[in-house]
């Protein structure tokens, strides 16, 4: 299967992308620490107004054509299409630009994806995260066992070419078994996604997860788990990208390299981020504040960072590092520590297998680091 998406070397604009925040959920997962609310629905239609209203505002300061979009949240499915492709219409687009919306695995009907393509989403992202019944219900999600062939057929049937699903490992209720059938059950689909996400289950603060210290993922559990997903995808013909990402040739995530390449991008929503050139700004974090602060005719600034040249280099070489282009070999001033931990080839490092879950112990040693 060809992606009817270009590829990043295929746009004549510069990259420059645009995340749109949609913080609702229909329930909040044990893990999830993100802006997110279970209890915000009636709030939507004037969300929608105010993120128009915002990227309006935008436009009349010169916002660029956006390269790339991606609608992530919470569960930018919660809204209705109508209401999702409105906020799309207002985002000014270069030419065939990679528009992806993220889509939980139970609202996935052939109806909503069809209306999505129609109105310019041509990528979709769906957090399947397991296919493992206790794995599920131990991480607190919803969707049921067979979520992926469900999810399967309707893209499929909606037409879109290119979309991935997104795993997570390291549940305490997880095997390696788990995993394994996981993989299966997600590779031996007929339409199988051609780019998958693996994260690291991490116990964040203040999270149903993060505060029973009795279901903290352990760290070799987890190792073993990645360490598994990663030799199967790639023995499967994905290429691993980035950290947590493996693709088949063609249906790599643009927007995604907005992040990883350093590049220009601006956020709409609450608690959205923006970068322009070394300053970073994000929005207020709650959708009441925000929806007020734009309707005042405010800028709903949340807060702001710039960054100095050492910053931006260091991150710049730090975000590389966590991709298959890897960096220089001049960005370390010694490899001796952490040799076990790299490759080396034609002149650039880049993490091996068993040093990714490790990147940050690579990371510190990058002279931009000093």
């Amino acid at each position: 299967m060809t992606t009817d998406v270009p590829t990043r070397d295929d746009c004549g604009a510069p990259p420059f992308g645009v995340y749109v925040h949609v913080p609702f959920c229909a329930h909040r997962c044990d893990y999830c620490a993100f802006a997110t609310y279970a209890d915000r629905d009636h709030l939507m239609a004037d969300y929608v107004e105010a993120v128009v209203t915002e990227i309006a505002r935008a436009r009349e300061n010169g916002l660029a054509d956006a390269t790339s979009v991606f609608f992530g949240g919470g569960t930018p499915s919660r809204l209705a299409p109508e209401q999702l492709l409105t906020i799309l219409d207002a985002i000014p687009r270069a030419p065939d630009a990679e528009v992806t919306v993220e889509c939980n695995p139970e609202d996935a009907s052939v109806e909503r994806l069809v209306d999505y393509r129609a109105g310019g989403v041509n990528r979709m992202s769906f957090g399947v995260q397991s296919t493992r019944p206790a794995v599920l219900a131990d991480l607190g999600r919803r969707h049921g066992t067979m979520a992926h062939e469900e999810v399967s057929h309707a893209v499929h049937e909606a037409g879109f070419a290119t979309w991935n699903m997104d795993l997570i490992v390291g549940s305490r209720a997880e095997t390696l078994d788990d995993v394994r059938h996981t993989l299966d059950d997600l590779l031996g689909l007929e339409h199988a996604p051609p780019h998958l996400s693996c994260y690291a289950l991490t116990a964040e603060p203040g999270t149903p997860l993060g505060e029973d210290p009795r279901r903290h993922p352990d760290e070799d559990a987890t190792a073993d788990a990645y360490d598994l997903v990663g030799r199967v995808l790639e023995a499967h013909g994905y290429q691993w990208e980035e950290i947590s990402n493996w693709a088949r040739p063609g249906h790599e995530c643009r927007h995604n390299h907005v992040y990883w390449d350093q590049d220009d991008y601006a956020g709409f929503g609450s608690a959205a981020h923006s970068h322009r050139q070394g300053r970073r700004y994000w929005n207020v974090r709650t959708p009441e504040r925000y929806i007020a602060m734009v309707r005042a005719g405010t800028a709903p600034l949340g807060g702001e960072e710039t960054l100095d040249e050492r910053t931006r280099t260091f991150e710049r070489d730090s975000l590389s590092l966590r991709t298959s282009r890897g960096v220089p070999v001049e960005a370390f001033a010694s490899l001796d520590e952490i040799a076990h931990l790299v490759a080396v080839r034609d002149g650039r490092v880049t993490l091996a297998p068993n040093g990714r879950l490790l990147a940050n112990q690579v990371i510190v040693r990058l002279r931009s680091a000093d």
